[in-house]
């Protein structure tokens, strides 16, 4: 399965890694790829604690326009 991510950084330098899709997913890690690396992880744990739970894997995203 593939899922978006979105990466920041903290007030700390630290990167920070959320999927959008599944509530509550979210990880770091001191680089970039330490935070991907570890997003992953928590991806296929969040499913399986969802699936155990029979909550929906994903929640349903839109796009949405918005003109400024």
């Amino acid at each position: 399965m593939k899922f978006i991510v979105t990466i920041d950084r903290d007030e700390d330098g630290v990167f920070v890694v959320e999927c959008p899709s599944i509530p509550g997913c979210v990880s770091q890690g001191k680089t970039e790829e330490e935070a991907m690396a570890n997003i992953k992880d928590a991806i296929k744990q969040c499913l399986e604690v969802r699936a155990e739970r029979r909550m929906p894997l994903t929640v349903a995203m839109r796009e949405v326009e918005v003109f400024a």
